[in-house]
């Protein structure tokens, strides 16, 4: 991987393969602007196309995990033409689809609070953690605005009935509620608890092959509310034909009929 030289982020990287995105704006609850989407957007890229990377953590530095925008970046945003609002949203919207697409395993950490996009943020990754006590909203409608940018990957998340509520009422929420609607699958009591859980997390992705997850998640964005007839069949019938004669596959089963270990867990 290249060296990066980010401003508003941090990216560690593991021997082990996994990549750490840290938001690093911690005196503004790490709020998004137009430098931070960019930085984003290109760091998820660059991840992306490092095979060696299993696994990518997003986490927020400091109090919170994010806000969502920032306000001066919304007072500038005020001040622009329709136009440039668009090519505005259109780069927060591109940063999210590059998230969502990743082909390794993402999981959000969250504490504090995640506001609008940060709520955009753990929708679009995969697996999300987030510590009791933490405050969710989508609280565009408060300002005279939509969260229309980050309602694709919410709306998946937790499906239209909750989304529409609690994009019309733009009420708060806790870790349990997120929990409950499915925007987060763990809620930790302490660090502690949180650590021992992603290291959980981790331990279930590193004993499964990497294309196998990459082709797992396609598989979701694909086949999400089709309609189940025959040639979603012969679809899915092909992409199990393909993964049974892939490298993957038969090293697979053939380590459990031999009862070893298979290669990616080396």
């Amino acid at each position: 991987m290249r060296d990066a030289d980010y401003d508003l982020i941090k990216l560690d990287v593991t021997r082990a393969g996994v990549a750490i995105v840290t938001l690093n704006r911690p005196d503004v609850h790490n709020a998004f602007n137009a430098e931070l989407i960019a930085e984003l957007t290109d760091v998820f890229a660059m991840i992306s196309d490092q095979p060696g990377i299993r696994m990518m953590i997003l986490r927020g530095e400091g109090k919170s995990f994010s806000a969502g925008a920032d306000l001066e970046w919304m007072r500038l945003a005020a001040t622009h033409t329709r136009d440039d609002n668009e090519t505005d949203a259109l780069r927060l919207a591109e940063m999210l689809l590059r998230l969502y697409e990743m082909p390794q395993m993402t999981l959000a950490l969250v504490q504090g609070a995640a506001m609008g996009g940060g709520a955009g943020l753990i929708a679009a990754c995969d697996v999300a953690i987030a510590m009791r006590g933490t405050q969710f909203r989508f609280s565009e409608v408060r300002l005279g605005l939509t969260p229309a940018t980050i309602s694709p990957f919410v709306i998946e998340a937790i499906g239209p009935r909750w989304a529409r509520a609690l994009f019309v009422t733009g009420e708060s929420f806790d870790a349990d509620y997120a929990h409950k609607i499915g925007l987060v699958q763990y809620v930790a009591q302490s660090a502690d608890e949180m650590a021992e859980l992603e290291e959980h997390v981790a331990k279930l992705v590193f004993a499964a092959a990497p294309g196998a997850i990459a082709d797992s998640k396609k598989l979701v964005r694909d086949f999400s509310g089709k309609t189940i007839d025959r040639e979603v069949s012969h679809r899915t019938a092909r992409r199990i034909a393909a993964r049974r004669t892939s490298d993957e596959g038969k090293e697979g089963v053939s380590a459990f009929l031999e009862k070893r270990t298979p290669s990616w867990k080396n």
